[in-house]
């Protein structure tokens, strides 16, 4: 099992809700207002963007010290 493998978590220091965002950001290193703003889009074109972001809050684990991608 490869323990350098990219793991998606909440993050706990970029954060406005839950973090969600912030932790895709950091998985996909790109800024975590694209992200958010990619949400919004999806929310106002038919809300899967609630949905989706629902399902990534319960998922995902909250990033400890030893996993955050970027600082």
């Amino acid at each position: 099992m490869d323990n350098n493998a990219r793991k998606l978590t909440r993050s706990t220091t970029d954060r406005r809700i839950a973090g969600v965002c912030g932790g895709i950001a950091n998985y996909l290193n790109v800024d975590a207002t694209v992200i958010r703003i990619l949400f919004l889009f999806a929310l106002v074109c038919g809300g899967f963007g609630v949905w989706a972001y629902l399902i990534v809050w319960i998922a995902a684990p909250e990033d400890t010290p030893g996993t955050m991608q970027r600082q």
